[in-house]
């Protein structure tokens, strides 16, 4: 292995159980003490905790072997590893802090399901930039989509759902109605981890004056312009588009530049998440 892989690789290491210690502290002080089972394989032990008195973290390892097991076929060797990395540090994590933080919150459940939900979703976030996972609710997804014509996608939220709801009948429905919160903010937050916070925009510009509108934003907003070949379906005429992508700053001076040029042209503008290359971020793989 290079020195370069070997970096990576301790690199990786770091971050996933960085990751999994930010999650057992979000759980352990917000969540778990506040019957909040926030959806995955961890609310599930939840629930069977407050029944059975089990660690949550133990169950949570136990629930996900089984599962990794019945999809071990779906997954590459160095994403098994990092998977299986990651269920172990978290289950471990999750029993070995809770004796050492405090429970927070003092029972107000809306503060308990931000602030859990906002610290174990920068935790998840952080392992899933290695392109690891710490088991749980997608695992339980693949089974389902692999059996069903659900997309994977939507096989989590009905999980997830189905966890919650049956929180619902272990601690309250008000419980429950908080613990679907706390779900919503760590997915938000972990696409936010995981993306960046970066966000560029994507313009598409259609316009009878293209080539003095690319001009500009060649010459005076210093972008680059790409001409994309197009057909009207009406009108059946070859119109020309104008691609670019901007910064968020930038957005402004290309709407003045194009009403200063051509008031009638179409413009569309979308967020993108990442862009690499010339103008932007170097792509390194993660």
């Amino acid at each position: 292995m290079s020195g370069s892989s070997w970096r990576v690789t301790v690199r990786d290491t770091f971050l996933i159980v960085f990751g999994c210690f930010l999650f057992a502290v979000g759980a352990d002080c917000f969540e778990i003490p506040n019957g909040l089972a926030a959806g995955g394989v961890t609310g599930l032990a939840t629930v069977v905790h407050a029944v059975t008195g089990l660690p949550v973290g133990l169950m949570s390892i136990a629930m996900n072997v089984v599962l990794i097991l019945l999809v071990v076929r779906q997954g590459d060797r160095h994403y098994l590893v990092r998977t299986a990395g990651g269920i172990v540090a978290l289950g471990v994590l999750i029993d070995a802090v809770a004796p050492f933080v405090p429970v927070l919150g003092d029972g107000d459940l809306l503060l308990c399901a931000l602030w859990g939900g906002v610290i174990t979703g920068v935790g998840l976030g952080l392992v899933f930039r290695t392109g690891g996972n710490t088991g749980g609710t997608d695992i339980i997804a693949q089974l389902v989509s692999s059996r069903t014509s659900l997309p994977v996608g939507t096989a989590c939220i009905i999980v997830d759902s189905m966890i919650i709801a049956l929180s619902a009948l272990t601690f309250s429905v008000e419980q429950a109605l908080y613990a679907a919160v706390a779900t919503y903010i760590a997915g938000r937050v972990i696409d936010a981890v995981v993306d960046g916070p970066r966000s560029e925009r994507a313009a598409y510009v259609i316009s009878n004056r293209h080539a003095e509108i690319a001009n500009e934003i060649l010459y005076t907003l210093n972008r680059g312009c790409t001409e994309l070949q197009a057909r009207g379906v009406w009108s059946g005429n070859n119109r020309p588009v104008l691609f670019c992508v901007l910064g968020r700053s930038e957005t402004g001076r290309l709407k003045e530049i194009v009403s200063g040029i051509d008031p009638d042209a179409i413009v569309i503008i979308s967020e993108v998440h990442e862009v690499f290359g010339e103008g932007f971020r170097q792509i390194n793989g993660r």
